[in-house]
């Protein structure tokens, strides 16, 4: 009789722990969310403001949280790219591909890549991104810059192609007419030529202001590195 008491004494105690237990994670989590929520505002703020060290401080408690948050790593690394530190940035874009694959973090890890000139690891880095997002014409030019460096023109004539279909620009046109003229493919240069002169010719002129001219902005070039 007594080992039954027992037994149904002891279930009762395992049956009210797991509740409490149950009732105690949402609020852990929900803290967890705020904390790191916090750390991201912080690091993004000081980022726009130039202000790298605190960005960097901030990246990294998040990381101490969570030492698996992908994202954290490659905002790292684009903090550390922009100041020059590749081998840095270069650590941060390879742990969070490792962690969590992301067409951006791999096509930052190639752009790092590609800037210290190590080109075969850059194809490599350009090809696992494509593989994951093929949309982005800047990604097909991306991996075709680095592709003419390991003497690859097959495929690099393949991806301006590419590049040329998916946005029809100036650069891809003009990277696509310079190769087709290396490869001695003078027709197909000369189409593409002609076609970049219409387009460019068609774009229109922009509009001339009749109002007093207000203070000019400063704008920002195009990051090259994806947050």
């Amino acid at each position: 009789m007594i080992e039954t008491f027992l037994l149904v004494v002891a279930v009762l105690f395992v049956f009210y722990s797991l509740r409490v237990h149950h009732f105690e994670e949402p609020e852990i989590s929900h803290k967890f969310k705020d904390q790191v929520g916090r750390l991201w505002k912080m690091a993004h703020h000081n980022m726009r403001e130039n202000r790298m060290v605190r960005a960097e401080k901030a990246l990294l408690a998040i990381l101490k949280i969570d030492k698996t948050n992908a994202a954290a790593y490659n905002r790292l690394g684009v903090l550390y790219a922009k100041q020059k530190e590749y081998k840095d940035a270069i650590d941060c874009f390879e742990i969070a591909s490792s962690i969590q694959p992301s067409a951006s973090s791999l096509h930052n890890l190639g752009l790092i890549y590609y800037e210290t000139e190590n080109y075969v690891k850059a194809v490599t880095a350009f090809e696992r991104a494509l593989e994951l997002d093929d949309s982005m014409a800047a990604r097909h030019i991306a991996v075709a810059k680095a592709l003419e460096h390991v003497g690859n023109e097959k495929l690099m004539q393949e991806h301006l192609e590419k590049a040329a279909e998916l946005e029809p620009a100036k650069e891809s046109y003009t990277l696509l007419i310079a190769l087709y003229r290396k490869k001695d493919m003078q027709k197909e240069a000369d189409q593409l030529e002609h076609k970049l002169k219409k387009m460019l010719e068609a774009k229109p002129a922009p509009a001339k202001s009749a109002t007093r001219p207000t203070k000019r902005l400063r704008i920002r070039r195009a990051r090259r590195i994806v947050s």
